[in-house]
């Protein structure tokens, strides 16, 4: 007689069943490049962001630990406000497939607290920033926030800078897309 096994879902590794918090340091850890670095709560580095040609280029890399392209974020310049899209990374037709995402850029007069509309496949976000410059929630169609970003501080309160960010994400929630978006809203006010 055949043994039945249970049939156990398949997680990504990008998604987690519990909240997640990240710290985001707008810095590259590669000198004479621009980017960021991204560290888990035990302090490891989990992704990093790399720009080795030049400042506000039209392409650049979301990589994990090793330098293992995971998304690749490519700017269309034609258009007023700009738009993005993230390629899921497959050497083989990186050029050919379909967009993972596409974030579209508004201003503010049009959209209010608003800074971008996402497109995921047939789900929705959007951008909205928050009082202080780095400070924006990521919030579904529904309103709810589905990850947020503020101005990373000490234990004691003391606000560590401008470029030292505090990401938390949601659980079920895909933290590579989540960091695909910070990074471009990075590009759109850090100019990676």
């Amino acid at each position: 007689m055949a043994k039945i096994f249970p049939h156990r879902p398949i997680f990504s590794p990008f998604i987690t069943l519990k909240r997640e918090t990240f710290t985001v340091w707008m810095k590259s850890l590669v000198c004479h490049t621009n980017g960021c670095t991204v560290f888990d709560s035990n302090g490891e580095i989990i992704y990093r962001v790399e720009n080795y040609n030049t400042k506000c280029s039209n392409e650049v890399h979301l990589m994990d630990l090793r330098g293992r392209v995971l998304v690749t974020i490519r700017r269309k310049r034609l258009l007023v406000f700009g738009r993005w899209y993230g390629y899921r990374w497959n050497p083989a037709n990186i050029d050919k497939e379909k967009p993972w995402f596409q974030i579209k850029k508004y201003c503010r007069i049009c959209m209010g607290n608003s800074a971008c509309e996402v497109t995921v496949g047939l789900k929705k976000y959007w951008v909205v920033k928050m009082v202080h410059k780095a400070a924006f929630r990521i919030v579904d169609l529904d309103g709810d926030v589905v990850a947020e970003v503020k101005e990373k501080q000490s234990s004691s309160g003391m606000a560590l800078g401008d470029d030292v960010l505090s990401l938390i994400v949601e659980p079920h929630i895909d933290h590579s897309l989540i960091m695909a978006i910070v990074t471009v809203y990075g590009l759109i006010n850090y100019k990676m």
